[in-house]
């Protein structure tokens, strides 16, 4: 099997996204000069203001409990570490990979996962909230920068990768990007690679999160295998290791065993497929980038254990809840009033009421609340609900 197609990217095997094959943009643009197009779209994500909005949004903690504790823009980070690495070994394009990565968090609401929760109860009659499409919706319309069009126009092969799932329903308003998700086609190699990039992820930095907070014990993780192994070699070869070097130890060696195996089993995939261009994997019947099946078993153990005892326990269920009535009290209070919203947001709200009548104004609303930090959300829940903060110094943004 060749690695290489000299005349495209160099480097590169036939089954990977390159330049030659892409689908091009929404809007057409002139070739970049000294950079490929997916670097171009890589850089347009890192100096996009909703990127750097995610310094101050988490995944799990709220972002006000501490400061060591991972934020969406650190884990974008990670995730395109650890993309970047096994799309290098399987002769896949990094950078498409690096956009897809540092991307695909775009859309989330403050808060995590209870923001989004709350968010999507919000709009139950208006459409519903979700954060694949809201980050789709971030890079092709809300962003704005570029004189001829809204968003940031990337290629057809990023947003491929940002929208890892998608309705039916939604899907049809969606044009070509849509089609996979109707005719049961899977995304892109590179979106593959970040999908499962973003699993490795996150499961191990939850751990070592909760851990460091005090939600978890080295003793409960022993329960899994995946933990088990590692802390058995690493006690073993350092016994004296103070538990703060021992649970990055057992950690990075947990993500690196995942990242061999992933790699390992992708490449026996795709060797035994003989794939000569990225829409032969597009035409599977599910991903090539995955885990043998033990590792498999491992990763669901681990995902099981988080689910049980990290993110159902007692005291991020209180940052859960109060999350939720935050967001679930600015939604009410801007949708009944959209006066008290700043001028821009307000704007943005009437805009979208003109094109739909039913649901502009709500959606509206959840892009202005979508796109604030944690600590943002709390001062306008703080500016709009507290008396004590009726002086007007006070009210100004």
């Amino acid at each position: 099997m060749s690695w290489r197609d000299p005349s495209s990217d160099p480097g590169l095997a036939p089954y990977a996204c390159s330049q030659k094959t892409s689908r091009g943009r929404i809007h057409p643009e002139s070739s970049p000069v000294h950079r490929n197009e997916f670097q171009r779209d890589r850089d347009r994500i890192i100096h996009s203001a909703a990127f750097r909005r995610l310094e101050y949004k988490t995944q799990v903690f709220v972002n006000h409990e501490g400061d060591l504790f991972r934020t969406r823009l650190t884990h974008s980070l990670e995730v395109s570490q650890i993309a970047r690495s096994i799309s290098r070994e399987l002769g896949l394009h990094e950078d498409l990979t690096e956009t897809i990565a540092l991307s695909h968090d775009l859309g989330h609401a403050p808060f995590g996962h209870a923001g989004q929760d709350a968010l999507n109860r919000c709009m139950k009659s208006f459409g519903g909230f979700e954060h694949n499409l809201q980050s789709l919706r971030v890079v092709d319309d809300l962003e704005e920068k570029y004189a001829d069009f809204a968003g940031l126009n990337l290629t057809y092969e990023s947003r491929e990768g940002i929208l890892k799932h998608c309705s039916l329903k939604d899907a049809k308003k969606l044009g070509p990007l849509g089609e996979r998700f109707i005719n049961k086609k899977q995304p892109a190699l590179e979106a593959q690679v970040c999908d499962i990039s973003d699993v490795i992820a996150y499961n191990n930095h939850d751990i070592d999160d909760g851990i460091r907070y005090g939600l978890i014990t080295i003793e409960q993780l022993t329960e899994t295998q995946l933990f088990r192994t590692q802390f058995d070699v690493v006690k073993e070869r350092y016994p004296k290791l103070d538990e703060r070097r021992q649970v990055h130890e057992i950690i990075r060696r947990m993500i690196n065993c995942m990242v061999v195996d992933l790699i390992e089993t992708s490449k026996t995939q795709l060797q035994k497929h003989e794939l000569q261009h990225p829409d032969d994997a597009r035409n599977q019947n599910g991903y090539l980038i995955s885990f043998s099946d033990d590792m498999q078993k491992q990763n669901q153990q681990l995902k099981t254990f988080l689910r049980q005892n990290l993110y159902r326990h007692y005291r991020v269920q209180r940052m859960t809840n109060k999350a939720e009535k935050v967001l679930t009290a600015l939604f009410d209070a801007f949708i009944n009033d959209i006066s008290i919203l700043p001028p821009e947001a307000a704007r943005h709200c009437n805009e979208l009421k003109e094109k739909d009548a039913d649901t502009g104004i709500a959606r509206g609303v959840a892009d202005y609340i979508a796109g604030m930090t944690d600590r943002y959300a709390i001062v306008e829940y703080e500016r709009i609900f507290n008396p004590r903060q009726l002086s007007f110094a006070n009210l100004i943004p």
